[in-house]
C-alpha cells in the first residue's frame, strides 16, 4: 500500500511541475493571464486538440512544441497511475485498511491466527462457530482475497514474524494466539515475539520436527500441536477403536444443538457452593447437564468426579448437554442461597 502510494505522489507531483512549468512559461512569454495560461497548458499537455486561446508568438510554438515532447510520457504516466488505482479499487481498500484497522483496536478476548493454512482455516472456522472473534495474519495476497470474502474475519495482511504486524493485531488485549506456520523457525519467531508482548497470553503452536515441540515450549507456547503426530495417531485409532473415536468426534466437532461439551470456570462460582460437593449442588437434576471431569488449579484432571468431590472456584468443569442445559447449568452455579 505504501509503494502504490509513493507512485501517486510521484505521479501527482510530476503532473503539477508540468502545468506550473507551462502557466509560468505562457504568462511570461505570450502575457496571458493566469486562467488563460492554466487552461492553455491543459490543452497542450492533453492533446485535446482545441484552438489556442491567442496567436501564438514564435517563442510560444517554440514552448507549446517542448511542452508537448516534455509532458507526454509525464501525462500518460499520471493518466495511467490514477487510472490504475480507481480500476483496483486501491483508494477504496486504503480506506477499508483504516477502517478495519480501526476495528481491531478495538477488541478485547480475540484470537490470532498466524497462517490461513489447512490448520489455521479450520482453526478459525471452529471459533467463529463458537462465537470468539478471530483476527488472521497472512502474507500471501490471493488467501488475503478468499478471507475479504468473509465477513466475520477480520485479517491483517502482512509477515507474522515482524513485531509491528503483531502489534497491529492488538495482542495485548488478545486471549490466544494460534500459530499455524509452515516452518518451524517462523513459529518460534511469533511465539518469542508474542509472549514478550504479552506475558499472559495463552499461545497455540504447530510444529512439523520431532524436536521442535520442546523448543517452543521454552520459547514460551503453552500448547503444541503435532499434526502429523496426531493424524498417525487418529488413523491407528480408527482402526483399533473406530466407534470410540466416532463418538468422541461427535461430540467435540458437531455443531447442532442436541450435544455438547462445555468447559465452565468457576471463578463466578457462587460462595455458598464454594466448597460444596457435586451432590449437595445436585446439578444433574436441577440443570439436566452431566459433569464428566474437572481440572483443579494444579493442573490435574479428575475424570467422571464422584458426587463427593468439592468444588472450588478455581476449578474448571467439564460438563456435557444440551445448550440449554448448559445455559441452566451456569445459572444454577452462579445463583446465590
Amino acid at each position: 500500500m505504501k509503494k502504490d502510494f509513493k507512485k501517486a505522489y510521484i505521479a501527482f507531483g510530476l503532473l503539477l511541475f508540468v502545468i506550473g512549468l507551462g502557466s509560468v512559461g505562457y504568462m511570461i512569454l505570450e502575457g496571458y493571464s493566469f486562467t488563460d495560461a492554466f487552461y492553455m497548458t491543459i490543452i497542450t499537455i492533453a492533446t485535446v486538440g482545441f484552438s489556442e486561446v491567442k496567436e501564438l508568438s514564435i517563442n510560444g510554438k517554440w514552448f507549446t512544441s517542448f511542452l508537448i515532447f516534455f509532458s507526454f510520457g509525464i501525462f500518460a504516466y499520471a493518466v495511467t497511475t490514477f487510472t490504475r488505482y480507481a480500476v483496483d479499487g486501491v483508494f477504496r481498500n486504503y480506506y477499508k485498511d483504516n477502517k478495519l484497522k480501526k476495528k481491531i483496536k478495538r477488541l478485547r478476548d480475540h484470537v490470532v491466527i498466524c497462517g490461513y493454512g489447512r490448520n489455521g482455516k479450520q482453526a478459525a472456522s471452529e471459533l467463529l462457530d463458537h462465537g470468539v472473534q478471530v483476527i488472521v495474519v497472512d502474507n500471501d495476497e490471493n488467501v488475503i482475497e478468499k478471507i475479504q470474502e468473509s465477513p466475520d474475519i477480520l485479517y491483517i495482511h502482512g509477515d507474522a514474524t515482524q513485531d509491528e504486524v503483531l502489534e497491529l493485531a492488538s495482542l495485548d488485549k488478545a486471549k490466544a494466539l494460534i500459530t499455524t506456520l509452515p516452518d518451524d523457525a517462523a513459529n518460534l519467531y511469533v511465539v518469542l515475539t508474542s509472549r514478550e508482548l504479552n506475558p499472559k497470553l495463552k499461545i497455540i503452536s504447530r510444529a512439523s520436527e520431532d524436536h521442535s515441540d520442546r523448543k517452543l515450549k521454552r520459547a514460551g507456547a503453552s500448547n503444541v500441536i503435532m499434526s502429523d503426530k496426531i493424524g498417525g495417531q487418529r488413523m491407528a485409532k480408527l482402526v483399533a477403536q473406530p466407534d470410540i473415536v466416532e463418538f468422541l468426534d461427535f461430540i467435540m466437532l458437531q455443531t447442532s444443538e442436541n450435544i455438547v461439551l462445555e468447559e465452565l470456570s468457576c471463578n463466578k462460582i457462587a460462595s455458598c457452593f464454594d466448597g460444596k460437593s457435586i451432590r449437595e449442588l445436585d446439578i444433574n437434576n436441577d440443570s439436566g447437564a452431566n459433569i464428566i471431569g474437572l481440572k483443579r488449579i494444579d493442573n490435574s484432571f479428575v475424570i467422571n468426579p464422584l458426587p463427593e468431590i468439592l468444588l472450588s472456584h478455581t476449578d474448571k468443569l467439564f460438563a456435557l448437554g444440551t445448550r440449554k442445559q448448559i445455559e441452566s447449568l451456569k445459572n444454577v452455579l452462579n445463583q446465590e442461597i
